[in-house]
């Protein structure tokens, strides 16, 4: 009887003006290659993300993060936070 837990990242969206990058995780646990359960785990990324905390994103999320937070869109984005 073998038992595994495996985390996936389901989906990957960019919404929005400033790019925010939503993530969905699942959490699969399997017995024998059956899977027993799943579970969703969702985040939000925004620009201003440290590069550490980037550096523990999935490798496709930090690739898409390089993408499309331009130095324009990173501005933007701390010109909103500053004014709130």
């Amino acid at each position: 009887m073998t038992i595994t837990k495996e985390k996936i990242v389901e989906k990957i969206e960019v919404v929005g003006e400033y790019k925010g990058i939503q993530i969905a995780t699942d959490t699969v646990i399997k017995e024998n290659g059956a899977e027993l359960s799943r579970s969703r785990h969702r985040h939000v990324i925004h620009p201003d993300i440290s590069s550490d905390n980037l550096a523990k994103e999935n490798a496709e999320v930090q690739s898409i993060a390089n993408l499309v937070w331009t130095d324009a869109v990173k501005t933007a984005w701390q010109e909103k936070i500053d004014k709130s």
